[in-house]
């Protein structure tokens, strides 16, 4: 008997520090009018230089278990999606749970890049709906900031921290989580990657004076793809939901680029008001995207029970995702 699964609690936790366009005059060869009109990205919070990917995890997390009513110990499953982890070994999961207290969950890290945390919940979504687990925390958190070069003007710009989270457990029949589309294409890794750092190019002061350890980022070829496959990967998942465009109540896209988005909102005829956005504040915050923007439509009233919610986005890999869910934090009890 398969369960039905949706989101019983959202969270999300930002640094503190600021970091503007007018501040990134200063750094590079650059201006607020250039940023602006090319992302739609004003400003972007950067973790300070003793604040790591599990700092923010553990505090959305927190929040999230809060706004539903879990307790750590009644966690079954930790996902963590992140391409930043605190260190390569031990998973940032395991940071998380030990911080949290949540003893008695699994837990793993994710690496999808900026789809992380839809292949996060994915993921987390068939262990509750199949029965083997009950409560999951998925957490998408990133911090960019540590592997930025802030000398290239091309990559500096987009990208910031943070960290959002949701617990997943049983819904009504109905509701929850209705159909996903996950895909990738490794042929296009070499598009959008961090050089160095694994075992193929180790650590060397060679690759740390050659800045390999930092984003590299072909942008117009990244920006082809994103346009292409966001569109695409909608309208599969409501497909699979026996659903259309005109079903949607809300997008909530990967915070990339605006030119991005409006590309999938002109595609799918959508109004502003059923668009969440908040890149302008955040930037690109990779796998924390979707959730943190998904956690501030919610804490705003804006998502409603009931309301038809379509998840989208893209990341290195190449990767790409969408999930579709009927709104409902209510906990189906009894089973």
């Amino acid at each position: 008997m398969m369960r039905s699964v949706g989101i019983l609690g959202t969270g999300a936790h930002l640094p503190e520090k600021v970091l503007t366009n007018s501040d990134l005059e200063k750094m590079v060869d650059t201006s607020d009018e250039w940023i602006v009109s090319r992302t739609g990205i004003r400003e972007r919070r950067i973790a300070a230089d003793n604040e790591a990917s599990s700092d923010l995890a553990v505090e959305a997390g927190r929040k999230a278990l809060e706004a539903a009513g879990i307790t750590p110990d009644q966690l079954d499953l930790i996902i963590v999606a992140t391409v930043t982890p605190d260190m390569m070994f031990p998973a940032t999961a395991c940071l998380v749970q030990d911080r949290l207290g949540a003893s008695k969950a699994a837990t793993f890290d994710l690496s999808a890049a900026c789809t992380g945390f839809l292949y996060g919940i994915t993921t987390a979504v068939q262990f509750i709906a199949n029965g083997i687990y009950r409560y999951a925390l998925v957490i998408g958190v990133d911090c960019l900031s540590k592997i930025t070069n802030w000398e290239d003007r091309n990559t500096c710009v987009l990208f910031g921290d943070g960290a959002g989270a949701v617990v997943l457990g049983p819904v009504e029949e109905g509701y929850g989580f209705l159909s996903f589309d996950l895909g990738a294409d490794g042929s296009g890794g070499n598009l959008l990657l961090q050089p160095a750092g694994g075992s193929r190019i180790p650590a060397t002061v060679e690759s740390v004076e050659k800045k390999l350890h930092t984003i590299s980022m072909s942008g117009g070829e990244v920006f082809k793809f994103a346009v292409r496959v966001m569109g695409n990967a909608a309208e599969e998942a409501l497909k699979k939901a026996g659903l259309t465009k005109d079903d949607i109540d809300f997008l909530v896209p990967h915070q990339a680029n605006i030119r991005i988005i409006d590309a999938a909102v002109r595609r799918f005829g959508l109004s502003e008001d059923k668009v969440i956005v908040n890149l302008d504040r955040y930037g690109n915050m990779s796998s924390a995207s979707i959730p943190v923007a998904l956690d501030e439509a919610v804490r705003e009233g804006r998502i409603r029970e009931g309301d038809t919610l379509v998840l989208v986005g893209f990341g290195g890999g190449l990767t790409w995702g969408a999930a579709v869910l009927k709104w409902s934090t209510k906990e189906k009890l009894g089973d």
